[in-house]
């Protein structure tokens, strides 16, 4: 994928249209956090992005890569869990800012029983 940068671009008649990472990243992190069956998003040590279990790789060309690092709860078909978490991300960020979303990768790092 091309370089990490701070802002992804979308080119405009008027001009540019400049949306942080950061900004990319928190609507992933809602869009997850409301799927039922997920227990929340894990910590990760990231220094590129604040969201909380939110990894991002973007490419204003082809689009964006997230990995989402999540806890399901106990008792969920986590396959199932999955799907919804890809499809609530991917149609958040494509809706809310017009870019394309490549891929999102979703990493069940445990089982809560909460």
């Amino acid at each position: 994928m091309g370089e990490n940068k701070e802002y992804m671009t979308h080119p405009e008649e008027l001009g540019c249209i400049h949306i942080s990472e950061d900004v990319l990243a928190s609507i992933a992190a809602g869009a997850a956090a409301e799927v039922e069956g997920i227990s929340g998003l894990m910590n990760l040590a990231a220094k590129k992005s604040n969201a909380r279990g939110v990894r991002l790789s973007v490419d204003d060309e082809e689009g964006a890569v997230i990995d989402l690092y999540v806890m399901i709860r106990y008792g969920y078909a986590i396959p199932e869990v999955a799907e919804k978490i890809q499809n609530a991300v991917s149609g958040a960020i494509e809706s809310m800012t017009g870019f394309a979303v490549k891929a999102v990768n979703v990493h069940v790092g445990g089982v809560s029983f909460q």
